[in-house]
């Protein structure tokens, strides 16, 4: 066939006004655009066309010419990624791309001429969406609620969730497809419900559920306010108070002693009284370490080390 009478066949189909199938497809996947006929006229002349800013490209003609099939595919666009099944007519697209994306038409060619039109919408995956508290960088000086914030890269027809448990609570989409989305869970202090997050668009979902304990409870404890600081002075300061105070006391009950037996000592100077001074204070170390981890048989063994060591 003549190319202008090819041509002239496709304009007046353009006028038949011809039912659009749209399809979604994921980027990277091989696509199959099924005719949905079991079987093509084996002399039939079919052609397929892709509309690229308002200009109808050829991609793939097959004809018949003295009985034998000849089947040319684009080289340029597509690079070898088509195939054609005369079978049925359909139109395998390896490796589609969003660049992929449009209408493309089938003309069949017989006794009579039949055309189909194919809408193709080539989406990239979705991204997993990410939670963070969104009081973390602020100065928290007493306990704050909780305010859990999700977000996302945002993309073609990408939607942005919140369910609780399996009931969706809210959700938010741009047409703005260079902003990120954002979407607070608009809950004070989360219950012990399960919430997840979703990030989706039409061939792909990503999910993230929230970890309150991660999420809430670091952030608010991450940062201590003067109670918390309160707290944790007194939790060092106690222990370190009883020992010096036990120790003031030991010191003055053995002064009292050894004055009663008559004795003067010099610390630096008396080497007897020095060592008694010593085994004391070892066995009163050993008794306050019995006392703090409340072992049984330790006084047992301070009695025991002492004896040995003098």
């Amino acid at each position: 066939i003549h190319p202008a009478l090819l041509h002239l066949l496709y304009c007046l189909l353009c006028s038949a006004g011809e039912e659009v199938v749209r399809l979604q497809e994921l980027e990277g996947n091989t696509v199959t655009i099924h005719t949905g006929l079991t079987g093509v006229q084996s002399d039939a002349h079919i052609l397929w066309f892709y509309r690229s800013e308002n200009a109808d490209i050829k991609i793939v003609i097959s004809l018949i010419i003295r009985g034998e099939i000849i089947t040319d595919y684009d080289s340029e666009r597509f690079r070898d990624r088509l195939q054609l099944n005369r079978t049925s007519g359909s139109l395998t697209i390896r490796n589609i791309s969003r660049e992929d994306s449009g209408v493309y038409k089938l003309h069949i060619i017989t006794g009579s001429i039949s055309v189909w039109s194919f809408s193709v919408d080539v989406y990239a995956p979705v991204l997993k969406p990410v939670i963070r508290n969104q009081a973390e960088k602020r100065s928290v000086s007493l306990r704050e609620s909780c305010s859990p914030l999700c977000s996302v890269e945002n993309g073609k027809d990408v939607s942005l969730s919140w369910y609780e448990e399996k009931e969706r609570i809210s959700s938010i989409s741009s047409s703005n497809s260079s902003e990120r989305l954002y979407l607070p869970l608009n809950k004070t202090n989360p219950d012990c419900s399960t919430y997840t997050c979703v990030a989706a668009n039409p061939v792909s979902t990503q999910t993230t559920q929230l970890d309150i304990t991660n999420i809430c409870c670091k952030s608010v404890s991450g940062t201590k306010g003067p109670r918390d600081l309160s707290k944790s002075l007194a939790a060092v300061l106690t222990p370190v108070g009883l020992i010096v105070a036990l120790l003031i006391l030991f010191l003055w009950i053995w002064k009292k002693k050894t004055k009663q037996q008559g004795k003067r000592c010099s610390w630096f100077y008396n080497i007897s009284c020095l060592s008694l001074f010593y085994y004391h204070y070892l066995f009163f170390v050993c008794l306050l370490f019995c006392f703090i981890h409340s072992t049984i048989y330790c006084p047992v063994f301070c009695l025991q080390l002492v004896k040995t060591l003098s």
